[in-house]
């Protein structure tokens, strides 16, 4: 990413080879006809897997930070001619371009840790927020606290309880978590009415 904004960096790095879109969607309860939120999707994987589920009346909203994995991302939705699915660079940390209580289901994968090591978790939990339905879900996957590689320095993992809390202190209630992969979890929660 050429914007210096955020000090911690994915790189552009895709999981999916080590993690199953899948199993993420269907541990977090993806419906078809659901709205769904892939904040941070980078390439796009999860996404597109969730465009197939949610079908025709369903609708994904693919939203990341850095161009280049939007513009990757557009090339597949038309390579696939996938009509369900929008894909648009938006920082977390401001406005996401989706009405308040109008997403049914946000997967936030492997991003959130980025969050907490450049102390911004409060302005992209107030969105998320903003944008999920009243007991809408919000499911966080995440690399478990092990070193690496894969994934981001030991340092800046963070484990089941720290995301469960975080969750918890913005309004959200804690469903399940869930090992859904050899190196990955996923916090389950539910926005409180």
């Amino acid at each position: 990413m050429s914007d210096k904004k955020h000090g911690h960096v994915h790189h552009s790095r895709s999981t999916r080879d080590i993690l199953s879109a899948e199993k993420v969607l269907s541990t977090a309860g993806l419906k078809s006809g659901d709205n769904f939120l892939d904040a941070g999707c980078g390439d796009g994987f999860i996404s597109i897997t969730a465009s197939s589920i949610v079908g025709d009346n369903g609708k994904v909203h693919a939203v990341d930070v850095y161009p280049e994995s939007i513009e990757k991302v557009k090339e597949e939705i038309s390579k696939k001619g996938i009509e369900n699915m929008e894909a648009i660079v938006v920082d977390l940390t401001s406005k996401i371009p989706v009405d308040d209580d109008s997403i049914d289901l946000c997967v936030m994968a492997n991003v959130l840790h980025g969050f907490v090591e450049n102390d911004e978790v409060r302005e992209v939990m107030a969105e998320i927020s903003r944008v999920i339905k009243p007991d809408g879900v919000f499911a966080v996957v995440e690399f478990k606290k092990i070193e690496g590689p894969p994934g981001p320095p030991f340092k800046v993992r963070v484990n089941p309880q720290d995301v469960e809390d975080i969750v918890s202190r913005y309004g959200f209630e804690v469903a399940e978590t869930a090992g859904v992969g050899k190196y990955h979890y996923l916090v389950k929660s539910f926005k409180k009415t």
